[in-house]
Order: structure tokens, then C-alpha cells, then sequence
């Protein structure tokens, strides 16, 4: 049976260990996504209640997690809304819908507190799916008319971004400290680092823009 319930303290190891599982060597070799969950848990900007894990048979295969960000338009009005990430499946278990599990629940949930929109930065061929669009639709940039082409947008409410110009400002909790991550990571099961192809692709999206 699956299920999707909020995270508890007593699952922290849990989903920082899948978290790592998940991640390993996708990006560039090794990964540094389960400090992240380790350190976003304690910020001002993540959201609790967007903590969610999903479990199949009483396991725990799953985990998102949310913090809030900002769109500036440029009448200098701000607009509070959703990053997610780390979004976090065991290896085993993906490509089997249980990461469109969790957003389409987590997605309901941010609704309904109110939230009007989410932006992300990821992979558009696993987004696009779940109803994300090019910011350059909504006119999201970073600013100087930069829209990097992984830089992804829902509307949880239609027409929420409609007839502005909007400059993105993801929260500082994805600012990582890297100066203890060494000795975190050493108390995990110790992974070989390698190449994967998933690692150009990332490159190839890190480094473009919509022009």
C-alpha cells in the first residue's frame, strides 16, 4: 500500500540516506543533496508542512521537501511563493510514479495554504509532465533578461502571474555551507564516485539560456 504522510523526526536518517541514494553520482560525481535536507529542515524559509515522504509497504521510498521563495515584478511588488528540492526517490523505485506521487499531493496541499505558484530549477523532460512551463511563458527571469533554460514554472493558480514582469529570488536555504560537509558525510555509507551520463545533461541545462 503507498502512502504519503508529512516527515517525522525519527525519519531524518532515513530520507537523508535515501536522499543520498537518489542523487549519486546524477549530477556530477558524488552528490551533496542529502546535506542539503539535513540543513534545510532548520531554516527560516522551509516549510514543515510541505515535509512529505511516501512509503510503499511500510517503506520509505520518497521525500520532498519545499521552502519559500520570491517573485519580484517590476514594480518592485513582491509575490511569495514555493521552491521544492531536494525531490528524492531510491533508485529502485523510479520511474514508477511515485515522484509524480508526491507532487501532484504535494501541489494540493500548497493550494490549499494559499501558495499561487512554484518555481524550480530541474531537468524539463521530468517537469514538463506535471504541468511545469519555460519561465520564459510567464516573463520569470533572474534578471537582466536571463531565463536559464531549466528554470521551470506552475501556476497553482491560473492567471496568478499574468501581465508582469518577474525576477526570481530563491531563498538563501540553498546556499550550502560546504565546510562541514565532509565530516557529515563520512557517518553515511561511503559510495564510489563516478561519471554517469546524467551529468552532461545536467552541464548542458546548468549552462544554457532561452534567448
Amino acid at each position: 500500500m503507498t502512502k504519503i504522510r508529512n516527515e517525522l523526526p525519527e525519519d531524518h536518517r532515513a530520507v537523508e540516506e535515501l536522499t543520498k541514494k537518489a542523487f549519486w553520482n546524477v549530477n556530477f560525481p558524488g552528490c551533496d543533496e542529502h546535506y542539503l535536507a539535513h540543513l534545510l529542515r532548520t531554516h527560516p524559509d522551509f516549510l514543515p508542512e510541505l515535509d512529505l515522504v511516501i512509503e510503499e509497504d511500510g517503506k520509505l521510498v520518497g521525500n520532498i521537501m519545499f521552502t519559500k521563495s520570491r517573485l519580484l515584478n517590476e514594480n518592485g511588488t513582491e509575490k511569495e511563493i514555493l521552491t521544492f528540492g531536494p525531490l528524492s526517490i531510491l533508485p529502485e523505485y523510479q520511474r514508477k510514479g511515485y515522484g509524480k506521487m508526491l507532487l501532484e499531493y504535494s501541489f494540493k496541499k500548497a493550494a490549499e495554504l494559499g501558495y499561487e505558484a512554484i518555481v524550480i530549477f530541474g531537468n524539463p523532460e521530468n517537469y514538463i509532465s506535471s504541468g511545469f512551463k519555460s519561465c520564459k511563458k510567464y516573463n520569470v527571469s533572474l534578471g537582466d533578461g536571463i531565463y536559464p533554460t531549466p528554470l521551470l514554472v506552475k501556476e497553482l493558480k491560473e492567471g496568478a502571474l499574468d501581465g508582469g514582469k518577474w525576477v526570481y529570488k530563491e531563498s538563501p536555504a540553498y546556499d550550502i555551507d560546504h565546510s562541514a560537509f565532509e565530516e557529515f558525510d563520512s557517518t553515511f555509507p561511503q559510495m564510489e564516485k563516478g561519471y554517469s551520463q546524467t551529468q552532461e545533461l545536467f552541464y548542458i541545462y546548468s549552462n544554457s539560456k532561452l534567448n
